[in-house]
Parts: C-alpha cells; sequence; structure tokens
C-alpha cells in the first residue's frame, strides 16, 4: 500500500506513540508486508526470530518491541506492540468506506462500458472501456479493472483479505490495505470472490479467463493468459505465472509459485512449489505421468 503522498516518519511515530530510533526526518511513502516491501516502506516485526530478516529487507522503516541499534540507512519505531502499529496506520490511511450510493464521486468508469442494474460499486474503484459488468456484481474500494474486461453476475472484487493475527485465544483481523488489479480483456464468471491484499495488490494478468466458482486469495497473483476451471481456489500470496491451466477443484496452497504453461489437472491438491511447461495431477500433485504409474502400481498390488 502506498501513501498518496510522502509522510515524515516523525508524524507517523506521534501518531501511533513510538519512540524514533535513527533519522526522525525520514519521510515514509507506503506500507507492507515483508514478503512486498519497498524502498520507503514501513513494515513490522514482533518476534525475535525474525529481526534479522526485517532489518535486511528492503523496507526503510521497521516498527519492533525491542531496541536495537539501528542500520544505516533504516529507521526503527519502538513500540511495545508493533502488529497494533501497523494495523492503525492501515486503519488512518485506509480508512473504512461503506457503498452508500451507486456511482460515488471518486469512481471512475468509462462511458463505453455497461454497468447493469443492482451492480454495487465503492469508493477509489477504477473502471476502463468497454468493459460490462453483470447485474449483481459488488466492487469494493480501491480497485482497478482495465480495458475489455466481463464481470459476471454475483462475483465480488475485493472482499476483505482472510488474515488474522492470533493473540491469546483470539483471533484478530487485519485491515486489508490492498487492491485488486484486473488487466485488460480479463472475464471473470459468476459467483466468483477475489480478495484484496492485505497491503499488496492481489492480481488478474492481461487475457486470463475464470470460469464460475473460483476463489482467488488474498495478494494471489494470476499471470497473463491463464485459464482457470470451476471451483479452483488459489491460497493467498500464490504466484502463478503466464498461460497456466487449472482445470476444475485444483486446490493452490498459500505462498507458492507455479511455473509458465503448466497444467494441473482436476482435483489436484498443490502443496509445493511446481516448475513450469509441465501437467501435474493428484494429491499431493505431482507430474502426471508419474502418478499414474503409482496408481497402477497400487491397482497391481490389490491383486
Amino acid at each position: 500500500m502506498k501513501f498518496p503522498q510522502a509522510i515524515p516518519i516523525k508524524e507517523i511515530a506521534e501518531s501511533i506513540g513510538a519512540e524514533v530510533i535513527g533519522d526522525a526526518t525520514f519521510m515514509a511513502t507506503g506500507i507492507n508486508e515483508i514478503h512486498k516491501v519497498e524502498t520507503g516502506d514501513i513494515m513490522f516485526v514482533d518476534v525475535e526470530k525474525y529481526f534479522n530478516k526485517a532489518l535486511s529487507s528492503a523496507a526503510s522503516i521497521i516498527i519492533l518491541n525491542k531496541r536495537m541499534e539501528c542500520p544505516e540507512g533504516k529507521v526503527l519505531l519502538l513500540h511495545e506492540n508493533p502488529f497494533e502499529a501497523y494495523d492503525s496506520i492501515i486503519r488512518k490511511h485506509r480508512p473504512f468506506q461503506p457503498i452508500t450510493r451507486l456511482f460515488p464521486d471518486n469512481t471512475s468508469i468509462d462511458n463505453s462500458s455497461i454497468i447493469e442494474p443492482n451492480v454495487n460499486i465503492a469508493q477509489q474503484v477504477t473502471i476502463g472501456k468497454n468493459c460490462y459488468i453483470q447485474s449483481n456484481v459488488t466492487i469494493h474500494e480501491h480497485t482497478i479493472i482495465g480495458d475489455n474486461v466481463v464481470i459476471q453476475s454475483g462475483t465480488v472484487i475485493g472482499s476483505d483479505a482472510f488474515y488474522f493475527k492470533k493473540t491469546g485465544s483470539e483471533y484478530k483481523q487485519w485491515r486489508s490495505g490492498g487492491r485488486v488489479v484486473i488487466e485488460d480483456d480479463v472475464l471473470i464468471g459468476a459467483g466468483c470472490t477475489i480478495a484484496k491484499g492485505v497491503s499488496g495488490d492481489t492480481v488478474i494478468g492481461q487475457g486470463s479467463k475464470l470460469d464460475c466458482q473460483i476463489h482467488i486469495g488474498h495478494g494471489a497473483v494470476i499471470g497473463k493468459n491463464c485459464l482457470l476451471a470451476a471451483q479452483v481456489g488459489i491460497g493467498g500470496k500464490t504466484i502463478i505465472g503466464d498461460e497456466v491451466v487449472l482445470y476444475g477443484q485444483v486446490g493452490i496452497a498459500q505462498s507458492l509459485q507455479i511455473g509458465d504453461k503448466a497444467v494441473i489437472l482436476a482435483k489436484s491438491g498443490v502443496s509445493k512449489n511446481l516448475e513450469g511447461g509441465k501437467v501435474y495431477f493428484g494429491y499431493p500433485a505431482t507430474e502426471a505421468r508419474e502418478k499414474y504409474k503409482e496408481l497402477a502400481t497400487l491397482r497391481r498390488l490389490v491383486k
């Protein structure tokens, strides 16, 4: 998540009640999780074994709960509860904005696009040229839709990330500060759900086609010209390459990478990274030829 304009770190520290260790005149340009951080971003860490990883990341500002020497080129914000501080920054700069009218003033919809009745569009939404949004679609805040996009009835774009911080016996939901970005020439079938990122973007690549009843988790990236059949589920932060084909009811766990032109056959379950250019089947999904050999061997053993 990027701020509309850079913010002095002293101002952020005052808003969350943190002590600045380092250059208090530093400017923050965004806030992100560790796997998405860039120079100028804020991140947090509250488990000591991850401190070195955080300090060596691209993040420029780190919220943490232990006093440490500040590395060169970074700023530390000392706070007793880094998660609460991080979440409060998201909530302040990406406040909740309910849908209260059909076309809010700060949305942008090209005149060539067709928006059917009973479509709900939140604030800060952009819809490009020649799009067709069917009835009963909901498009949540900060969604970017390119040109020639079709979204069929009942689909929800930009639902909150299913992402929680466990505190004792309870789970606290993070404020979702990310977006959904749908590139040109995408088709999304009926009854799909696409979650926004926690702090980054969920992306559907140019030319990709999604069948009905598909779920895309927070921060997932679908490459260009992919085909996803019905009831596919993709976990958060997973990256799917270009020209990948996922047949019906394929399930892919979170934080994985699927290479370009991979084909995953129906009802397969993916629990680890897969190379591109191969056909996979089964649970856990392995190369289809090897899986078929395994199944044939098992049948012979039974006899």
